[in-house]
């Protein structure tokens, strides 16, 4: 079937079949069967005096069948590295898809479809390509296994498998041809009363958690920014954000007075279970939460709480025009597995976002030393943001190492650039 090769430009694939050299290889392919035809023709006709000529003739030709046949060799092994040296650069492998093992509805997706009238005049394009994570050959058989299922039956109970597939950097998924489990949703309260009202147990899907009710996961500390925090009678983010506990706590009514009533939609990059987004709702923000079920059932619990929740990693750039949010917030979240490069591109994608004067609130955010603290500081100074707000203080890593650590909150503003 050939190989597809995977182009990284937005972040997923476009499949598109490798050409490299195929020109100069098929010229030679003819130049060889014409001068042989020829040395042929000439041996068939010639004259007896020319007996001699044509053992000549004879070994010219081998000599040069030999030649053309070393030259095909070294051009097929040049195209060979070449596309290795282009997969080694760009950082992407390509998806076999004649492999035994590959499902037939990840073929099917995969395919490209011509568009009936050709070249579309408004875009350009002139056939239809799937878009699929790029890391997603390295979990091929994961893959495969997220892609067999019944067609138009119910799907499997699997998002388990596809969140696994997700922090593994197949991002986006495949779309499947398949219905999903549906919960029934018993006692959803109306909006605003959902924003602080317990959410019932039979409102999620436990399946693939070690926990199955919201009991059991109040009494867990799921991270730093989700001890006790599904408890919205009893537990911390019943006062989070209206009452601080350091100084390092920021309220939302100081935060959102410096932005000088421009505030008006924001996103909360890790905001476990949208407790942000519910205090900024009580204030006529909309705020959309970014998080993945992490251990817990984060993205329906935000949900039913009458908020936007956003499933999404943060390998993964923001499906977000340039320039529209008032704010964002983050936490201990912002720290993409403790990598600087990572981490730069994450502070990248966030500015590209944040319109300008839009505000920047980095939330207790844990250094694990000095060292980081510098080093995140470096970062931050490179955007030429406004410091509006700059605390650094210490707090204990309760969910962590339980000693204390380094804090540090900031509100900033984002420039006007040219």
């Amino acid at each position: 079937m050939g190989s597809v090769s995977l182009k990284i430009g937005d972040g997923t694939a476009r499949f598109q079949r490798a050409t490299l050299c195929s020109s100069a290889v098929n010229i030679l392919m003819i130049f060889s069967v014409i001068t042989t035809n020829l040395f042929a023709l000439y041996a068939f006709t010639a004259s007896p005096k020319h007996h001699q000529l044509l053992h000549h003739a004879h070994k010219n030709i081998s000599v040069i069948s030999e030649q053309v046949s070393l030259i095909l060799r070294e051009i097929d092994l040049s195209q060979k590295k070449l596309a290795q040296m282009e997969k080694e650069l760009l950082g992407y492998e390509s998806i076999d898809l004649s492999r035994p093992n590959i499902a037939n509805e990840l073929k099917l997706f995969l395919q490209r479809h011509q568009l009936p009238l050709g070249k579309d005049s408004r875009t350009g394009i002139t056939e239809m390509v799937p878009s699929v994570g790029h890391s997603c050959e390295k979990s091929a058989d994961l893959l495969s296994q997220y892609m067999s299922y019944k067609v138009s039956g119910p799907c499997p109970d699997d998002w388990s498998v596809a969140q696994k597939l997700i922090l593994r950097g197949c991002e986006p998924l495949p779309r499947r041809r398949c219905f999903a489990k549906t919960v029934s949703k018993v006692g959803l309260y109306p909006f605003p009363v959902s924003l602080w009202k317990p959410v019932g147990n039979k409102t999620v899907n436990w399946s693939g958690l070690n926990c199955k009710n919201f009991e059991c996961l109040n009494g867990k500390k799921l991270s730093r920014d989700c001890i006790g925090c599904f408890d919205l009678v009893n537990g911390y983010d019943n006062q989070r954000f209206v009452k601080s506990k350091s100084k390092n706590d920021f309220l939302v009514d100081d935060v959102l007075a410096l932005g000088s009533g421009g505030i008006r939609i924001g996103l909360d990059i890790g905001g476990g279970s949208g407790s942000f987004a519910a205090r900024m709702a009580d204030r006529n923000v909309t705020v959309i939460t970014n998080t993945l079920n992490i251990d817990a059932p984060f993205n329906e619990f935000i949900a039913a709480r009458g908020l936007f929740p956003l499933y999404l990693s943060l390998d993964h750039r923001f499906p977000f025009y340039d320039n529209v949010f008032d704010l964002i917030h983050a936490s201990s979240a912002l720290d993409v597995g403790g990598k600087p490069e990572k981490l730069e591109f994450l502070m990248f994608d966030i500015d590209r976002v944040l319109r300008a004067g839009g505000l920047f609130w980095l939330d207790n955010f844990f250094c694990a030393n000095e060292e980081k603290k510098q080093a995140l500081t470096r970062l931050i100074e490179r955007f030429g943001y406004k410091k509006l707000k700059w605390v650094v203080g210490e707090k204990v890593d309760s969910a962590g190492s339980g000693k204390p650590q380094v804090v540090l909150s900031a509100v900033l503003q984002k420039p006007v650039r040219a």
